[in-house]
């Protein structure tokens, strides 16, 4: 494929191959390293903390704008369906037509469609919004990580990342807390209106400190044909595991949408061997490190999101915690992270990346083991210990597979690359509440008449029995009104046990899952590609 030649459109500029270290330290706040991180990290956080601070929301909702339980579900669905759908193409667009305007129109896109949540009145516009909240967040975290590639020397990337996995590890894991504040303290629109503030002020940043790198080589056209194909293979995979748990994993139609899934991946992949420019060129999974960091973090996602689901409520509706009381519970969790994140980015610049990745993978698969032992009865303090391993493994994972998939592509593909990460972490993330919520819900279908009877309660009917099972695969009692407080006991002791007995098997399965990771990770090492900036100019 003949290179393209980028034109400066501001001047005249020094074309001569030079790589990002090579270059010479920006003067000022624009181009800026540390100002760029800075300005970058406002807009991730934005976008990783609406994944979480919604679902705290979502009762709220439903009371205000009297929504059904599937029609709030959508209220999540939609949000993750259009990013996982959108990720890899909206990497595209950045390395197509710059990563500081993809950025940019990704940030005032976000904020916009949350104030416009706030202001909504009826369920369908929040659904609504919330597709287009995706679409911007897939236009935001590809051109942030795009930013950091290219203007990070290659000895100061996994720091740099390091700080970048903080603000996600954190916003992510903050997000219940502050949702919870705002909801019982404002009201659910504020959850959607503090992003407005959040995006003007990444705006501000964004104009002043961001200076857009285009690499030479990058792509001069668009493979609309490779777009159609890849997002219509994205969105039947998400779909069928949206799905799954209500179609049932039989279900003929949950079949039918992973089978289209398979053959427009099939079909995408031949194509993009005839596409003179591909969206995705097959050239880069010849790299084994960068095939290996991104199955890593499918399956890092299957473990921490899928395990994580069940976390929640297990703190609220088995141990009775309000909102905030539960994100408290998780700060371990969050503080880990927090600290970890910088801390791996340290050492993996030291070391590589291939030790801290297994080792993290080991404690994340210890801490899931760990959590697969808590019961109704558990303290604060051992809840904290696997909350707090979970985070220390969480970390260098984040850190080192980030920079083993964006550091082991061409410049020219550094937002395709981080695309792919993104992309890798949502599947992930609706895998892992997929099919570890199969794990729960055979578990309690199995358990639950049987834990029934053995407690001496009333036989039920079938029907019952379904939806007596439904309220405890997420720790709710099925007791109704007017039921005898001795009885309501029973019947609460019995849905706890049955819900703990099937979280500990979610939670094996996500340690086993861990352990596949670390065999992954000895296949990592550092990216090969971290001085391919040559030719990188200013635009």
């Amino acid at each position: 494929m003949t290179s393209q030649t980028t034109i400066d459109t501001t001047g005249p500029a020094d074309k001569s191959p030079s790589t990002p270290s090579d270059q010479p330290p920006a003067k000022g706040l624009r181009g800026h390293p540390w100002f760029t991180l800075i300005t970058v990290a406002v807009g991730v956080m934005m976008v990783a903390l609406d994944g979480t601070i919604v679902a705290i929301a979502n009762p709220a909702i439903a009371k205000d704008l009297g929504a059904t339980f599937a029609e709030v579900q959508w209220i999540t669905n939609a949000y993750f369906l259009a990013l996982a759908v959108s990720l890899i193409t909206a990497g595209k667009l950045g390395d197509r037509f710059g990563h500081r305007q993809t950025f940019l129109i990704g940030v005032v896109g976000f904020a916009a469609a949350s104030g416009a949540i706030g202001l909504s009145d009826s369920i369908a516009f929040v659904v609504t919004f919330r597709v287009l909240q995706g679409v911007f967040g897939a236009l935001l975290m590809p051109a942030a990580l795009g930013l950091l590639r290219a203007t990070f020397p290659a000895e100061k990337l996994n720091m740099a990342i390091g700080i970048w996995g903080m603000v996600i590890g954190a916003s992510t894991a903050g997000g219940p807390i502050l949702g919870g504040v705002l909801v019982e303290r404002v009201n659910w629109q504020s959850v959607f209106f503090i992003n407005v503030p959040v995006g003007i002020l990444a705006v501000a940043l964004g104009v002043v400190m961001l200076l857009d790198h285009r690499a030479e080589k990058a792509p001069r056209s668009f493979d609309i044909l490779g777009i159609v194909l890849l997002s219509g293979a994205m969105f039947c995979l998400v779909w069928a595991l949206i799905k799954a748990p209500e179609w049932g994993w039989g279900d003929g139609r949950t079949w039918a949408f992973i089978g289209g899934s398979v053959l427009l991946f099939v079909g995408f992949a031949l194509w993009e061997n005839f596409v003179a420019e591909p969206l995705v060129p097959l050239g880069l999974f010849r790299s084994v490190p960068l095939s290996a960091g991104v199955v890593l973090m499918v399956l890092m996602a299957i473990a921490f999101m899928g395990g994580l689901f069940f976390v929640t409520f297990y703190l609220q509706n088995v141990h009775g915690m309000g909102p905030i009381d539960a994100g408290l519970h998780l700060l371990p969790l969050t503080g880990m992270m927090i600290v970890g994140s910088p801390l791996a980015g340290a050492m993996i610049t030291k070391a590589g990346p291939r030790i801290p990745l297994a080792g993290g993978m080991v404690c994340v698969a210890v801490a899931m083991f760990g959590m697969s032992t808590l019961g109704t009865d558990t303290g604060s303090l051992a809840m904290s210990v696997w909350f707090a391993l979970l985070g220390l493994g969480l970390a260098p994972v984040m850190v080192g597979a980030t920079e083993v998939i964006v550091g082991n592509a061409p410049m020219e593909l550094s937002g395709v690359a981080g695309g792919l990460q993104q992309a890798a972490m949502q599947i992930g993330g609706s895998l892992g509440t997929a099919v570890l919520g199969g794990v729960m819900a055979s578990k309690v279908d199995s358990d639950l008449a049987g834990n029934w009877a053995d407690a001496g309660l009333p036989e039920l009917a079938p029907a019952q029995l379904d939806q007596a099972s439904e309220a405890v695969q997420v720790g709710v009692a099925p007791v109704t009104q007017g039921t005898p407080a001795e009885v309501a006991a029973k019947i609460t002791d019995v849905a706890h046990d049955t819900f703990i007995s099937g979280m500990s098997l979610a939670s094996l399965v996500a340690a086993g899952v861990a352990v596949v990771a670390v065999f992954v990770a000895l296949l990592t090492k550092r990216g090969v590609n971290a001085d391919a900036g040559a030719g990188v100019g200013h635009i």
